[in-house]
């Protein structure tokens, strides 16, 4: 019996066999030369389905870099196909690369063989109106899910051939464990125990062979329970079976698989029947004689694999070419191109498709079919449809109706119009389609659907019936009363469409408007019996400069016979309609108990009434201005008045600190009034009647910087510079300390911008007087703009010419006075 003392041995040993067994499967499985060299020409999906493999194969980079390293290759051969590269980059794998991976273990021979098509139509595969071939796609998926492995553990009825690698593990008495070859021969050789003659011998009866050859060497191994030596064999590595896979399928050659590889096992390597191939007999020759077939639809339709068989070496999997092929289309479960046995028909056909689906229109199946050659006429008579009508399918299956190669059965689908209904809308409790039945009435009709609405029109009920020209006629009925009885009961035809009316489908949508000193000024749904109080209670109340003694209505008119298009009427408010207050005049009860209180009585409206709440004469928010810079208390100041000046807020603001620059005081106004406005500020502060001692306005700023003695110089100069301050000095002087006016400048137009933001530029003086220029002030700026080229130079030249004449003339007239 095996104890609990003896786990950590058998566990070691159990380790070391897997990675032996693991060692030598990947010295099997190493390519030749020619499989890589076909591998790299024919699979461009190769790199893909490297780095899966090798992402699922559960090995982290840094183990797959130390076996690599362990079995002499560079350790970073296969970076390019590990979690986490760069898969935008092209990896193309060599045949070393290809048998690292097989070293590792994480794909076989046939895996790497085996094309890896999607689930998408099958290449050159033979297709009919769209349709597949049923079931190749089946053996184009790359997988390795059929391969079955080369360590084990396999079943009871498995027979042992040389090449298999045995596991013998005894415990109890013995704590053993042997690793075992079968030889060329069929031996096995056991240390002490001696050899044995194993082959073709299944597993359990080898078990009866070891309890025999055992049981003479180590007497405590003995069946029952009062053995005290037990022993456990497994096969630890299978051998590979050298088999043939021949005739229609899509890659025939010869296949190394396990030696518990079976028919379907071949089939996947070879990538099943190729366009030609038979999928309902599937041939298994061994020595030259037929062991057995396999339909493939027993496997694909119904998971048989009954005649699925263990292959052993030198068997011949052999596909023959395709039998009668038909295709199905239409409302079947599965669509498709089917091949049918000599003796199966449309029933069969049916059945392979999965039946008919719920829409299937059953009393009508069609076949394409192409006459055999004998049944063919010199008219040209090739081709031919064939009707089944519904008495074929009474029994929810098919008929056995012979079916012709290539023959193409089509199942229709029901006609998409509903039939057998009557449609209710309008003022009705539920709306939409109801079942019909042959005498429903319109009474039965209305009480299906919940009966009307209490503010059902009673007027007139619309019955709209379809002829069977397509036009439709107009019925209508009526109800005698509130009660919802009918004045003309009408029988009911299929797909009849009734409607039923509200009365508030005729009422135009009234309202009433309110605007001015409201939260939410809009419209409002009129109701009978608003008052002015509900309506205001709906936009949320009133703002804060509402003035409470009295609202605006606007009215519609009794006459406008003169013309009037309204008349308005005063109507008092109170402190009440302020919702929001406590205390003492708050509203807290009924509106009229309110009312009553205050004296300001409920104001019923109309409809169309246009609410005008008048706003407080002269109230608004505090306006605010900024004085900022070089004053004894900056901030942010609230006019006392609309006059409020300049020099009234810089009193407020402690007046300018003795560093100070008034002329360079800078005054902006919002952007969507004036912007920045130039003043003289010194003037200012030295005579408030001045004119630019502004009113201010909300949103008006005022900065005050500290003295700087410099003049920056730009535009067309030679050289842009900061100038220092000469008091007193004129434009000219300092564009000639920046380098004189450049060969584009226009000098004629240059100007100072003074650091108070006031603009000044060359006056022109009549004739012959010199121009007077601008100082700058510290801080002021000095632009020289570029020339403007003239198109019209000639209308220049007459001008200058013209002038120079003036000039002459004037200054002969000015000497002719002198004497």
């Amino acid at each position: 019996m095996l104890r609990a003392a003896h786990l950590p041995s058998l566990r070691s040993i159990l380790a070391a066999l897997i990675l032996v067994g693991a060692a030598t499967t990947a010295e099997a499985q190493e390519p030749t030369p020619d499989q890589a060299r076909r591998l790299l020409q024919t699979r461009p999906d190769l790199t893909a389905q490297l780095r899966q493999r090798i992402g699922a194969s559960g090995l982290t980079p840094d183990q797959v870099r130390a076996r690599l390293r362990a079995a002499g290759y560079p350790e970073d051969l296969l970076d390019a196909y590990l979690t986490g590269a760069d898969t935008s980059k092209t990896a193309r794998p060599d045949a070393k690369v290809l048998e690292a991976v097989r070293l590792l273990g994480v794909a076989s021979s046939a895996d790497l063989e085996s094309p890896a098509a999607d689930a998408g139509t099958v290449p050159n595969q033979n297709t009919a109106g769209g349709l597949r071939l049923f079931g190749a796609e089946v053996f184009q998926r790359a997988s390795s899910q059929f391969q079955p492995t080369l360590s084990g553990p396999v079943d009871s009825n498995y027979r042992l051939g040389p090449g298999d690698v045995l596991v013998l593990i005894l415990t109890g008495d013995v704590e053993l464990a042997h690793t075992l070859e079968v030889t060329r021969e069929g031996f096995v050789v056991i240390p002490q125990v001696g050899q044995l003659y194993v082959a073709n011998l299944r597993l359990a009866q080898l078990e009866d062979l070891l309890y025999d050859r055992l049981g003479r060497v180590y007497s405590g191994v003995r069946r029952g329970p009062s053995a005290t030596t037990r022993f456990q064999v497994t096969v630890a590595r299978l051998r590979t079976s050298q088999i043939y896979v021949v005739g229609d399928v899509l890659r025939p050659g010869s296949y190394q698989i396990s030696a518990a590889g079976t028919v379907l096992t071949a089939l996947y390597a070879a990538g099943g029947p190729a366009e030609n191939g038979n999928f309902r007999r599937v041939e298994i020759r061994r020595g030259g004689a037929l062991v057995d077939s396999l339909d493939l639809y027993d496997y694909l339709l119904r998971g048989n694999s009954a005649h699925d068989i263990r292959l052993e070496t030198g068997d011949v999997v052999f596909t023959p070419v395709k039998g009668a092929r038909v295709s199905i289309g239409g409302r079947v479960v599965r669509p498709a191109i089917y091949e049918l046995k000599p003796g199966e028909s449309l029933r069969e056909l049916l059945q392979f498709a999965g039946g008919f689906e719920a829409d299937a229109l059953r009393r009508r199946v069609q076949i394409n079919r192409i006459l055999p050659p004998a049944a063919r006429v010199r008219d040209g008579k090739d081709r031919v449809v064939i009707e089944l009508g519904p008495d074929q399918f009474a029994d929810g299956g098919g008929p056995p109706f012979s079916l012709e190669p290539d023959d193409a059965v089509t199942i229709f689908e029901v006609a998409p119009k509903r039939r057998g209904f009557v449609t209710l809308t309008g003022n009705v409790w539920v709306t939409g389609p109801l079942g019909y039945t042959p005498g429903m009435r319109l009474s039965e009709a209305l009480r299906l659907a919940g009966g009307p609405k209490p503010d059902f029109y009673q007027g007139q009920i619309l019955v709209s019936r379809l002829q069977p020209d397509s036009t439709r006629i107009q019925l209508r009925s009526a109800f005698t009363d509130s009660s919802g009885t009918l004045v003309r009961d009408l029988p009911l035809a299929d797909e009849d469409e009734i409607q039923v009316f509200a009365r508030s489908d005729f009422r135009p949508a009234r309202y009433v408007a309110l605007t001015g000193a409201v939260r939410s000024p809009g419209r409002l749904p009129f109701r009978e019996g608003m008052t002015l109080r509900d309506a205001i209670l709906q936009v949320s109340g009133l703002t804060e400069d509402a003035d409470l003694r009295e609202a605006e209505i606007a009215r519609l008119p009794v006459d406008r016979s003169h013309g009037e298009v309204a008349t308005t009427i005063r109507v008092p408010l109170d402190s009440t309609y302020l919702f929001e207050r406590g205390g003492e005049g708050s509203y807290l009860g009924p509106p009229g108990l309110a009312a009553m209180a205050k004296g300001a009585a409920e104001t019923p409206l109309q409809p169309y009434d246009n609410v005008l709440v008048l706003r407080q004469p002269g109230w608004e928010l505090q306006r605010t201005v900024v004085i900022s810079g070089q004053v004894r208390f900056p901030g942010r100041y609230a006019l006392r008045t609309t006059t409020d000046r300049i020099t009234d807020v810089l009193h407020r603001a402690g007046g300018l600190t003795p560093t100070a620059y008034a002329a360079g005081g800078a005054f902006f106004r919002a952007t969507d009034r004036n912007g920045h406005i130039g003043i003289d500020l010194p003037r200012v502060l030295a005579d408030s009647s001045f004119r630019d001692n502004l009113i201010l306005f909300g949103g008006d700023s005022l900065v005050i910087p500290e003295y700087n003695p410099v003049v920056m110089v730009g535009g067309a100069v030679n050289a842009p510079v900061a100038v220092a301050y000469v008091p007193g000095r004129h434009l000219n002087f300092y564009v000639a300390a920046a380098g004189g006016l450049s060969r584009t400048a226009d000098g004629g137009r240059a100007y100072v911008t003074q650091p108070s933001g006031r603009v000044q530029s060359i006056r022109r003086r009549f004739l012959v007087l010199p121009d007077g220029q601008p100082k700058p002030l510290a801080g002021a700026r000095v632009f020289v703009p570029e020339k403007v080229e003239n198109p019209n130079k000639n209308t220049l030249a007459v001008a200058a010419t013209l002038a120079s004449i003036v000039t002459s003339l004037v200054t002969v007239l000015i000497v002719a006075i002198r004497k």
